[in-house]
């Protein structure tokens, strides 16, 4: 028996953290679907066609610990906007999300072009500001030297690509529900999005 929880949202809104969490708690299995473009993204870094580096792609390539970078995150989101990538990792995404037992998939456009049929639909937001200072964080820890005016120019501007690109792009699902985690403590968000789905999930979950 399959159940889907689709959590879309932009850059640093904490739709990976949430998705984690829902998972664990209800047992689910989890994809960072953002993880394939990554993944993608890292080999045209090599100087790999996006196309074929997305024909070819491996479960094992998600695994690899450095696709959290910042130059990374750049060419997942520009390989993003190509069709024929987004084409070719359709099918694994879908195939995840019918998997018995029950699964969390989490990115931009789960709820309306991977999984629109999905029993839970979550749209993750936070102003820009809050997502920058998050993501500024993160990476100082990380050692990376950006500033914070840099990191809010990196996060609109991937904004606005990801929600003007022609194919997919990011926004809500028309049956979402949007949370938005501006202020909310991670543990205020995950309890949300937990009492959400637990008034959706099958008695057999």
């Amino acid at each position: 028996m399959s159940f889907t929880v689709a959590i879309d949202g932009p850059a640093a809104a904490g739709k990976g953290t949430i998705s984690k969490g829902v998972a664990a708690h209800f047992g689910f299995a989890h994809l960072d679907t953002g993880l394939l473009y990554r993944a993608v993204g890292r080999r045209t870094l090599d100087g790999t066609d996006p196309i074929a580096a997305a024909e070819a792609l491996s479960a094992e390539e998600l695994e690899q610990g450095d696709l959290r970078t910042a130059d990374i995150a750049q060419a997942a989101s520009k390989v993003a906007v190509i069709p024929e990538v987004r084409a070719a990792l359709v099918d694994f995404q879908r195939a995840f999300a019918r998997r018995s037992g029950g699964a969390v998939l989490d990115g931009r456009d789960i709820g309306t072009v991977i999984c629109p049929e999905a029993e839970v639909k979550i749209f993750v937001t936070a102003s820009a500001e809050v997502r920058a200072e998050r993501r500024y964080l993160e990476l100082s820890a990380k050692g990376t030297d950006l500033t914070r005016d840099q990191v809010l120019a990196d996060v609109r501007e991937r904004d606005a690509r990801d929600a003007e690109r022609s194919t997919a792009p990011m926004k809500p699902a028309d049956d979402a529900v949007l949370l938005d985690t501006s202020d909310l403590s991670i543990q205020d968000a995950l309890a949300q999005a937990v009492a959400l789905i637990e008034r959706k999930r099958p008695a057999a979950f």
